[in-house]
Protein backbone atom coordinates (compact mmCIF):
# COMPACT_ATOMS: atom_id res chain seq x y z
CA UNK A 1 0.00 0.00 0.00
CA UNK A 2 2.82 1.90 0.88
CA UNK A 3 4.44 1.39 -2.67
CA UNK A 4 0.77 2.58 -4.63
CA UNK A 5 0.38 5.57 -2.26
CA UNK A 6 4.01 6.76 -2.62
CA UNK A 7 3.42 6.40 -6.25
CA UNK A 8 -0.01 8.36 -6.66
CA UNK A 9 2.16 11.19 -3.80
CA UNK A 10 4.75 11.46 -6.88
CA UNK A 11 2.51 11.86 -10.05
CA UNK A 12 0.48 14.50 -7.72
CA UNK A 13 3.54 16.30 -7.49
CA UNK A 14 3.73 16.09 -11.26
CA UNK A 15 0.60 17.67 -11.71
CA UNK A 16 1.09 20.39 -9.25
CA UNK A 17 4.38 21.19 -10.40
CA UNK A 18 2.92 21.59 -14.00
CA UNK A 19 0.96 24.28 -12.18
CA UNK A 20 3.57 25.83 -10.62
CA UNK A 21 5.37 26.43 -13.96
CA UNK A 22 2.05 28.21 -15.17
CA UNK A 23 2.18 30.30 -11.78
CA UNK A 24 6.06 31.38 -12.56
CA UNK A 25 5.58 32.34 -15.80
CA UNK A 26 2.47 34.35 -15.47
CA UNK A 27 2.38 35.85 -11.77
CA UNK A 28 5.53 38.50 -13.20
CA UNK A 29 3.60 39.23 -15.71
CA UNK A 30 0.48 40.00 -13.97
CA UNK A 31 -1.85 37.48 -15.88
CA UNK A 32 -4.29 34.99 -14.39
CA UNK A 33 -3.14 31.92 -13.46
CA UNK A 34 -6.61 30.16 -14.24
CA UNK A 35 -7.34 32.40 -17.06
CA UNK A 36 -6.97 32.03 -20.60
CA UNK A 37 -6.18 28.18 -20.00
CA UNK A 38 -2.39 26.68 -20.93
CA UNK A 39 -0.86 28.36 -24.29
CA UNK A 40 2.23 28.38 -25.94
CA UNK A 41 3.72 31.49 -25.42
CA UNK A 42 5.39 31.68 -28.58
CA UNK A 43 2.01 31.25 -31.18
CA UNK A 44 -0.46 31.06 -28.54
CA UNK A 45 -1.90 28.07 -29.92
CA UNK A 46 -3.98 26.52 -26.94
CA UNK A 47 -2.43 23.36 -25.28
CA UNK A 48 -4.44 19.78 -25.66
CA UNK A 49 -4.48 17.84 -22.39
CA UNK A 50 -2.17 15.47 -24.19
CA UNK A 51 0.14 18.08 -24.46
CA UNK A 52 0.68 19.05 -20.84
CA UNK A 53 1.11 15.67 -19.56
CA UNK A 54 4.12 16.25 -17.48
CA UNK A 55 7.62 15.39 -18.03
CA UNK A 56 5.85 12.66 -20.94
CA UNK A 57 5.30 15.46 -22.93
CA UNK A 58 7.77 17.22 -23.18
CA UNK A 59 10.06 13.88 -24.11
CA UNK A 60 7.25 12.42 -26.94
CA UNK A 61 7.67 15.89 -28.17
CA UNK A 62 11.43 16.70 -27.88
CA UNK A 63 11.20 19.70 -26.57
CA UNK A 64 9.21 21.55 -28.96
CA UNK A 65 5.86 22.87 -29.19
CA UNK A 66 3.77 20.23 -31.15
CA UNK A 67 1.95 23.21 -33.36
CA UNK A 68 4.84 26.01 -33.88
CA UNK A 69 8.01 24.04 -33.21
CA UNK A 70 9.51 26.67 -31.29
CA UNK A 71 11.70 25.14 -28.33
CA UNK A 72 10.24 24.65 -25.06
CA UNK A 73 12.23 25.47 -21.99
CA UNK A 74 14.14 22.59 -19.83
CA UNK A 75 13.23 24.14 -16.88
CA UNK A 76 9.11 23.17 -17.41
CA UNK A 77 9.91 19.71 -16.96
CA UNK A 78 13.00 19.96 -14.18
CA UNK A 79 10.58 21.87 -12.12
CA UNK A 80 7.81 19.25 -12.64
CA UNK A 81 10.61 16.50 -11.30
CA UNK A 82 11.55 18.52 -8.37
CA UNK A 83 8.14 18.93 -7.56
CA UNK A 84 7.13 15.45 -7.44
CA UNK A 85 10.33 14.24 -5.84
CA UNK A 86 9.73 17.22 -2.49
CA UNK A 87 6.31 15.65 -2.14
CA UNK A 88 7.52 12.22 -2.48
CA UNK A 89 10.05 12.79 0.35
CA UNK A 90 7.67 15.06 2.56
CA UNK A 91 5.61 11.55 2.40
CA UNK A 92 8.19 9.19 2.98
CA UNK A 93 9.46 11.73 6.29
CA UNK A 94 5.63 12.12 7.35
CA UNK A 95 3.36 9.57 6.02
CA UNK A 96 -0.23 11.05 5.14
CA UNK A 97 -0.52 13.07 8.00
CA UNK A 98 -1.26 16.80 8.79
CA UNK A 99 2.23 17.61 8.60
CA UNK A 100 1.94 16.35 4.73
CA UNK A 101 -0.98 18.36 3.76
CA UNK A 102 0.82 21.49 5.84
CA UNK A 103 4.22 21.20 4.33
CA UNK A 104 3.86 20.13 0.86
CA UNK A 105 1.12 23.01 0.64
CA UNK A 106 4.25 25.27 2.17
CA UNK A 107 6.72 23.58 -0.61
CA UNK A 108 4.25 24.57 -3.40
CA UNK A 109 4.68 27.86 -2.27
CA UNK A 110 8.71 28.11 -1.85
CA UNK A 111 9.09 26.70 -5.22
CA UNK A 112 6.97 29.14 -6.85
CA UNK A 113 8.33 31.99 -4.68
CA UNK A 114 11.88 30.55 -4.96
CA UNK A 115 12.00 30.54 -8.75
CA UNK A 116 10.43 33.85 -9.40
CA UNK A 117 12.53 35.63 -6.92
CA UNK A 118 15.81 33.89 -8.80
CA UNK A 119 14.33 34.95 -12.40
CA UNK A 120 13.11 38.12 -11.86
CA UNK A 121 14.58 39.48 -8.69
CA UNK A 122 10.89 40.03 -7.37
CA UNK A 123 8.77 38.82 -4.55
CA UNK A 124 5.16 39.03 -5.55
CA UNK A 125 2.71 40.33 -2.70
CA UNK A 126 0.18 38.15 -4.22
CA UNK A 127 1.70 35.21 -3.50
CA UNK A 128 2.83 35.68 0.29
CA UNK A 129 -0.61 36.76 1.02
CA UNK A 130 -1.88 33.74 -0.38
CA UNK A 131 0.50 31.54 1.49
CA UNK A 132 -0.71 33.34 4.58
CA UNK A 133 -4.17 32.80 4.20
CA UNK A 134 -2.98 28.49 3.76
CA UNK A 135 -0.89 29.25 6.76
CA UNK A 136 -3.91 30.58 8.94
CA UNK A 137 -5.86 27.36 7.97
CA UNK A 138 -4.03 25.18 9.25
CA UNK A 139 -3.39 27.59 12.34
CA UNK A 140 -7.17 26.69 12.40
CA UNK A 141 -7.04 23.54 12.41
CA UNK A 142 -4.48 23.19 14.95
CA UNK A 143 -6.34 25.23 17.47
CA UNK A 144 -9.51 23.20 16.49
CA UNK A 145 -7.63 20.23 17.40
CA UNK A 146 -6.28 21.71 20.37
CA UNK A 147 -2.77 21.60 19.42
CA UNK A 148 -0.57 24.59 19.96
CA UNK A 149 -1.03 27.13 17.45
CA UNK A 150 1.15 29.87 18.82
CA UNK A 151 4.26 28.64 18.13
CA UNK A 152 3.21 29.29 14.75
CA UNK A 153 2.31 32.68 15.34
CA UNK A 154 5.76 33.10 17.14
CA UNK A 155 7.27 31.58 14.16
CA UNK A 156 5.79 34.03 11.70
CA UNK A 157 6.95 36.98 14.00
CA UNK A 158 10.36 35.61 15.06
CA UNK A 159 11.19 35.41 10.81
CA UNK A 160 10.23 38.46 9.85
CA UNK A 161 11.61 40.48 12.82
CA UNK A 162 15.38 39.02 12.16
CA UNK A 163 15.37 39.36 8.37
CA UNK A 164 13.58 42.98 8.86
CA UNK A 165 16.74 43.14 11.26
CA UNK A 166 19.29 42.36 8.71
CA UNK A 167 17.46 44.53 6.01
CA UNK A 168 17.94 47.72 8.49
CA UNK A 169 21.25 46.49 9.24
CA UNK A 170 22.49 46.11 5.92
CA UNK A 171 21.12 48.89 4.80
CA UNK A 172 18.95 47.22 1.60
CA UNK A 173 21.32 44.05 1.49
CA UNK A 174 17.92 42.41 1.18
CA UNK A 175 14.93 43.41 0.13
CA UNK A 176 11.41 43.48 1.88
CA UNK A 177 10.41 41.04 0.34
CA UNK A 178 12.76 38.51 2.13
CA UNK A 179 11.41 39.15 5.29
CA UNK A 180 7.91 38.82 3.71
CA UNK A 181 8.91 35.23 3.40
CA UNK A 182 10.50 34.78 6.14
CA UNK A 183 7.41 35.61 8.05
CA UNK A 184 5.16 32.91 5.45
CA UNK A 185 7.95 30.32 6.66
CA UNK A 186 7.83 31.26 10.11
CA UNK A 187 3.48 30.79 9.93
CA UNK A 188 3.92 26.92 8.65
CA UNK A 189 6.81 25.84 10.35
CA UNK A 190 6.83 27.50 13.93
CA UNK A 191 9.79 28.82 15.89
CA UNK A 192 12.24 26.44 16.27
CA UNK A 193 12.29 25.08 13.30
CA UNK A 194 12.25 29.07 11.26
CA UNK A 195 15.73 29.06 13.22
CA UNK A 196 16.75 26.27 11.54
CA UNK A 197 15.15 27.16 7.90
CA UNK A 198 16.76 30.64 8.54
CA UNK A 199 20.29 29.63 9.79
CA UNK A 200 20.37 27.29 7.01
CA UNK A 201 19.50 29.80 4.38
CA UNK A 202 22.18 32.01 5.61
CA UNK A 203 25.00 29.31 5.35
CA UNK A 204 23.76 28.52 1.95
CA UNK A 205 23.62 31.74 0.60
CA UNK A 206 26.88 32.75 2.04
CA UNK A 207 28.55 30.21 1.17
CA UNK A 208 26.90 30.55 -2.74
CA UNK A 209 28.27 34.45 -2.77
CA UNK A 210 31.53 33.91 -1.63
CA UNK A 211 31.74 30.56 -4.46
CA UNK A 212 30.60 32.97 -6.70
CA UNK A 213 32.57 36.32 -6.06
CA UNK A 214 35.82 33.73 -6.17
CA UNK A 215 34.86 32.57 -9.59
CA UNK A 216 33.91 36.37 -10.55
CA UNK A 217 30.30 35.59 -11.61
CA UNK A 218 29.41 38.26 -9.21
CA UNK A 219 30.79 41.34 -7.27
CA UNK A 220 30.45 42.29 -3.99
CA UNK A 221 28.19 44.80 -5.23
CA UNK A 222 26.06 42.46 -7.09
CA UNK A 223 22.33 42.07 -5.67
CA UNK A 224 21.86 38.32 -4.62
CA UNK A 225 17.92 36.88 -5.11
CA UNK A 226 17.85 35.24 -1.15
CA UNK A 227 14.29 33.93 -1.64
CA UNK A 228 15.94 30.63 -3.73
CA UNK A 229 17.80 30.46 -0.39
CA UNK A 230 15.24 30.16 1.83
CA UNK A 231 13.28 28.22 -0.25
CA UNK A 232 16.06 25.45 0.26
CA UNK A 233 16.32 26.08 4.44
CA UNK A 234 12.67 25.94 4.78
CA UNK A 235 12.56 22.50 2.63
CA UNK A 236 16.05 21.24 4.58
CA UNK A 237 14.15 21.91 7.99
CA UNK A 238 11.29 20.76 6.79
CA UNK A 239 12.86 16.78 6.84
CA UNK A 240 15.61 17.17 9.14
CA UNK A 241 15.03 20.53 11.01
CA UNK A 242 14.49 18.59 14.36
CA UNK A 243 17.76 16.61 13.94
CA UNK A 244 19.73 19.29 13.37
CA UNK A 245 18.70 21.59 16.21
CA UNK A 246 18.84 18.67 18.11
CA UNK A 247 22.39 18.24 17.05
CA UNK A 248 23.32 21.98 17.38
CA UNK A 249 21.85 21.87 21.05
CA UNK A 250 23.22 18.28 22.30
Amino acid sequence: MGGYMGTFVFILGLAFGSFFNVCIYRIPRGESIVFPPSHCTHCNNRLKFYDMIPVLSYIFLRGRCRYCKEKISIKYPIIELLTGFSFLLIYLRYGISLNFFKYTVLTGFMIVIGFIDFYTTDVYTSSIIAGMIFGSIFIIINIFLGHNFMDCIFGAMFGFAVIGLIILISKGGMGAGDAEIAGLIGIFLGLKLTVTALSLSIIIGGLTGIILVMLKKKSMKDYFAFGPFMSIGAYIAILYGNEIANWYLS
